[in-house]
């Protein structure tokens, strides 16, 4: 179990990751490509992705294992500014630091002959293993990161929200089950037991599309606190898994045509930063079983994330979505 240690201070300073870690998402994608688990959610994904990878990744697979620790040094805290600004700061690193960071790798069994020889390159050998995080990035992140960033967006709104509601307290009471706040200690499933004590830093919070089952935070507790989470995104499914989350072009075409006319314009405007079924018909004007069936064409044409919280769920706008509202391109 891993215990995190809150001081009143470090309540104050709980925060949100303004947008997905493409380094984070990478890394723990890398997980998913090996695991046979999850099928339903992620085995058209594995199969489109596989399809893809055209470069080695025998790097990736020497420095991320199947389980357990995998070095801090690949998830630099700039990630969460965006993958160039990661990948910079991944450049970048101490030559001391990536040698005590890849001894803890090859600690508890024997080091293998080419982890080794990584490990005697040191610097030298970024150039092969940002090639390989970038080729194996482009196969199995970035052709669904608009998806990606919209179950984020959609974690932000829920978790904001309760933020709102209660402070700090009901943000951490509100995140996933595998996450209980027992104040003023967070509790978090863990493959091992482990205290953490934020000392007045406080921590950010980083939903993952691709971190499955268990959270995870830093080996080091001398970097900047960090807590990767499950994104809840109990009503959508993973990318290249159908209809719901990704359709294909024809049914895209089919259902954004039923979205033509005044009344879901101005319900898809009525969502804004988020809004419950409930809210979306007050502020559209429209009936509850209206604003539920007009948010349900919505997501499947792909401009609505819908994420259950509690009894109620809550509809966000996806980038497509806002795309569309401002008539203009999706961001990359």
């Amino acid at each position: 179990m891993l215990r995190i240690h809150f001081t009143g201070v470090d309540l104050a300073r709980v925060r949100m990751a303004g947008r997905p870690d493409a380094l984070w998402e990478t890394i723990l994608s890398f997980h998913r490509l090996r695991d046979r688990r999850d099928a339903r959610l992620f085995g058209e994904w594995r199969t489109e992705t596989r399809s893809r990878l055209n470069s080695e990744t025998r790097t990736l697979g020497m420095l991320i294992p199947s389980r357990g620790y995998f070095p801090d040094f690949l998830t630099p805290v700039e990630g969460q500014y965006g993958w160039d600004v990661g990948l910079d700061a991944l450049r970048g690193i101490r030559p001391e630091r990536m040698r005590r960071e890849l001894q803890l790798l090859g600690a508890g069994a024997p080091v293998t002959p080419r982890l080794r020889d990584f490990m005697e390159g040191g610097t030298k050998q970024l150039p092969r293993l940002m090639g390989e995080l970038r080729a194996y990035h482009r196969a199995a992140v970035e052709p669904y990161w608009t998806h990606i960033q919209a179950q984020i967006e959609a974690e932000r709104a829920a978790r904001g929200r309760a933020l709102l509601d209660g402070g700090a307290d009901e943000l951490l009471a509100s995140l996933p089950p595998m996450l209980r706040w027992r104040a003023p200690v967070l509790e978090c499933d863990y493959p091992v037991d482990r205290d953490v004590r934020l000392r007045g830093r406080g921590l950010l919070l980083q939903p993952s599309f691709f971190c499955r089952r268990t959270a995870v935070t830093l080996h080091d507790p001398e970097l900047p606190p960090v807590l990767v989470y499950p994104a809840a995104a109990q009503l959508a499914s993973a990318p290249g898994s159908g209809e719901a989350t990704r359709p294909a072009e024809e049914q895209r075409q089919r259902t954004l045509g039923k979205l033509v006319g005044h009344t879901r314009s101005v319900v898809l405007r009525a969502i804004g930063d988020g809004a419950t079924t409930s809210e979306l018909a007050r502020r559209a004007g429209v009936s509850l079983a209206s604003a539920s069936q007009h948010a349900c064409v919505m997501r499947e044409a792909g401009l609505v994330t819908t994420l259950r919280r509690g009894n109620a769920v809550l509809h966000t706008v996806t980038p497509l979505g806002a795309a569309l509202l401002k008539g203009g391109a999706v961001a990359s």
